[in-house]
C-alpha cells in the first residue's frame, strides 16, 4: 500500500491483480498516455452530462465513464479538476459503463485521497509505463493505526504553559508525523481535557480568516493551560490530516470553488472527495499509546465524540468550544452547524 500510495504521487500507474492498470490524471508522468475510460467518483460525474445518472448515484462511488472519443492527458484534466470548469465548460456528453471490479476501484479512490491527489484515472491505459502491482484487499489489510509508536518525547515550554511536553508518533506506513502536547502532571485520578485539532497550514500558520482553526488551537491549548494550573492537566493531539483528510492542495481546490460560490460540503463533493475524511482511530491510537483510555473531550461535533467512543476511548464529558465568527468565516460556520451537525 505505501509503494502505491508512492506511485500515485510520482505519477506512475498502478495495477490490481484482481482488476485494471489504473493511471493518475494529475500527476501522470507519461504525458503522451491515453486511454478509451476514465474512472472519476460519481459526485464529480454528476456535473459532467451523463447521459445515464443512475450509474451515478452514491456520491462518493467510483464511476467508469467513456466518452466519443479516447481520453488523453490534456482532456482528462479539466474532466479530473473542477476548478478549471468555467474555462472548459464544454466537457461530455460521458456515459457511465457498468464497473466490473468494484473493489479495486473504490480502492483506488481511497488511495487518491491518501496520496493528495484528485480522485481520476485513465484505465488500461497506452504508454503509462511499467505498474506498482497491488491487490484491493491489500488496504483492508493495512493499517496505519496499528504500527503507530511513540518515536519520542521531549520538553516543550509554550506561550500557554512552560511545562509542556511534546511527544511525536510515527508510522511505517505514512510519512505525516503526530504529535501530542501534554499539559500538567499525567494522573490517573483525573479525567484529562482533550482537543483533537488537524493541521490547518493556512489556519495555525497563516492566520486565515476563512476558518476558525487558528483561534481554535490557541484557545485549545490555553483552556487546557487553565486545566494545569488548577491541578489537572490535559492533552491536545495534532493529527496532520489537513482539510478533514484532503490534503492540502485539495483543500486549496475546494477554496477555489468555494470562492465560485460553492460551501465546504459541496466544493469537496464536486473535487470527488468526502467533506470528512479524518482518520479518528489514529487518535484513539494516540491516546492509548499515552496511557489515556477515558478522556472529557473539548469538540462541538458529536460524530467525533461517536468516532472516538467506537474506538475504544471513553469520553465522560464532550466540552463545548465556542469562538465568535467573523465575515470570512460565518458562511463556513454555518454550512458545519447545517450540514456537518456541529453544534455551534
Amino acid at each position: 500500500m505505501a509503494r502505491a500510495i508512492d506511485a500515485l504521487r510520482h505519477g506512475w500507474p498502478i495495477a490490481f491483480a484482481d482488476g485494471p492498470t489504473l493511471f493518475p490524471v494529475e500527476t501522470a508522468i507519461a504525458r503522451d498516455a491515453s486511454s478509451e475510460t476514465m474512472l472519476i467518483s460519481a459526485a464529480r460525474a454528476a456535473t459532467l452530462k451523463l447521459a445515464n445518472q443512475r450509474e451515478a448515484a452514491e456520491p462518493h462511488a467510483p464511476v467508469l465513464i467513456r466518452g466519443a472519443e479516447r481520453f488523453a492527458l490534456g482532456s482528462a484534466m479539466p474532466i479530473a479538476d473542477p476548478a478549471l470548469d468555467m474555462a472548459n465548460p464544454f466537457k461530455g456528453p460521458f456515459i457511465a459503463s457498468a464497473l466490473e471490479w468494484p473493489e479495486a476501484a473504490a480502492t483506488a479512490m481511497e488511495l487518491a485521497r491518501i496520496a493528495g491527489i484528485l480522485p481520476a484515472f485513465l484505465v488500461d491505459p497506452e504508454g503509462a509505463g511499467e505498474a506498482e502491482v497491488l491487490a484491493a484487499s491489500d488496504l483492508r489489510e493495512w493499517s496505519e493505526v496499528e504500527r503507530l509508536f511513540i518515536a519520542t518525547r521531549a520538553r516543550l515550554p509554550i506561550a500557554a504553559n512552560e511545562e509542556a511536553e511534546i511527544v511525536a508518533f510515527r508510522s511505517a506506513d505514512d510519512l505525516r508525523e503526530h504529535v501530542a502536547l501534554v499539559i500538567g502532571r499525567q494522573s490517573s485520578e483525573r479525567t484529562p481535557l482533550v482537543r483533537l485539532h488537524s493541521e490547518c497550514l493556512t489556519g495555525d500558520i497563516f492566520s486565515s480568516l476563512k476558518c476558525d482553526c487558528g483561534p481554535q488551537l490557541d484557545a485549545a491549548l490555553h483552556a487546557i493551560a487553565g486545566e494545569a494550573q488548577a491541578g489537572g492537566w490535559g492533552v491536545l493531539l495534532y493529527l496532520r490530516q489537513e482539510g478533514r483528510g484532503i490534503g492540502l492542495i485539495n483543500k486549496l481546490r475546494a477554496y477555489r470553488l468555494q470562492d465560485q460560490g460553492f460551501d465546504t460540503v459541496d466544493a469537496n463533493r464536486r473535487l470527488g472527495l468526502p467533506d470528512e475524511a479524518r482518520d479518528f482511530p489514529v487518535a484513539a491510537r494516540m491516546l492509548e499509546l499515552l496511557g489515556v483510555r477515558e478522556i472529557r473531550l473539548m469538540t462541538n461535533n458529536p460524530a467525533k465524540v461517536a468516532a472516538l467512543e467506537s474506538a475504544g476511548v471513553t469520553v465522560a464529558e464532550r466540552v463545548p468550544h465556542k469562538l465568535p465568527d467573523n465575515p470570512h468565516n460565518a458562511h463556513y460556520l454555518a454550512t458545519k452547524r447545517d450540514r456537518s451537525g456541529h453544534l455551534l
